[in-house]
């Protein structure tokens, strides 16, 4: 009995003296922010097309869609490959639109594609235009990906830099298409340029992992940001696209009050497209 007692007077001494010990005094917790990352692009574009040669655009730089069949849209045009729709005059591109039976249309145009790096995944890209006008034009200055990685339109994305419906004069529109935005849901703002069809304009997009921004003669007119859930349908926009240049003609939306005849020939006229690599820094 008396061993026992012994035993237990010891253990209590023990932890007396373990309590009795100065306790370690912890520095505070401080929270550790990682710093924003900054998106800015290159002075100098790493692609571009000032339209310095006269003469059909230069075949590495470019190809065309072509064909007729209404390109999902109800269009009345025929997309052609040669200088009777595109060609290049004292620096200048002239995207031609002319009426004419061809493929059983009876309008021709041009569907212009842009041979851009595998590496355009974001950065700045600018194109100096003028538009066309009158009832039934339909230009766009626009952006498709290279792969549909997340599925047919639009699941894999759309950005159109510039629209405008010549029923419309002057009102561009900037929009993005996705899987949960396309159609009349797309996101989309509308700017009043007065002199679109009469002068040179600045169209441009700055395109990064955070927003895709847009800019009429470098005033902000649009901005959709990455809601950073990792949804494709919210976001497709982290594949590489290419730029797309034309001039529809009629259509669900050019053709909603019917076509002017007596406009053609008409163009959209373009003095440069440049693109600006992305610079990531914290």
């Amino acid at each position: 009995m008396k061993k026992k007692y012994y035993i237990i007077y010891a253990l209590m001494s023990i932890g007396m003296l373990s309590c009795s010990k100065k306790q370690a005094v912890l520095a505070p917790f401080v929270s550790i922010t990682q710093p924003a990352k900054v998106y800015t692009f290159d002075t100098t574009p790493s692609w571009s097309d000032e339209f310095g040669t006269d003469g059909a655009p230069d075949p590495t730089l470019w190809t065309y869609d072509t064909g007729g069949g209404g390109w999902g849209n109800n269009e009345l045009e025929y997309y052609t490959n040669t200088t009777n729709n595109a060609s290049i005059s004292n620096g200048i591109l002239s995207i031609t639109a002319r009426k004419e039976s061809i493929g059983g249309m009876n309008y021709s145009s041009a569907r212009m594609i842009s041979k851009t790096p595998e590496t355009l995944l974001y950065g700045r890209i600018e194109v100096k235009a003028k538009l066309p006008s009158g009832r039934g034009t339909w230009p766009a200055i626009w952006m498709l990906p290279n792969d549909y990685a997340y599925g047919n339109w639009p699941a894999s994305g759309e950005i159109d830099i510039m629209e405008m419906v010549g029923y419309d004069p002057n009102n561009v529109h900037f929009s993005i298409h996705d899987q949960t935005n396309f159609g009349g849901n797309s996101k989309t703002s509308t700017y009043n340029i007065s002199t679109a069809s009469t002068d040179y304009h600045l169209y441009r997009v700055d395109w990064t992992p955070d927003a895709v921004t847009g800019y009429y003669d470098n005033v902000q007119v649009f901005t959709f940001q990455n809601d950073k859930q990792g949804n494709f349908a919210t976001w497709p926009f982290d594949k590489p696209f290419h730029v797309m240049l034309n001039l529809a003609i009629g259509g669900n939306w050019g053709g909603v009050q019917g076509v002017d005849d007596t406009i053609f020939p008409t163009a959209m006229q373009i003095d440069y497209v440049r693109y600006y690599k992305m610079i990531t820094s914290n």
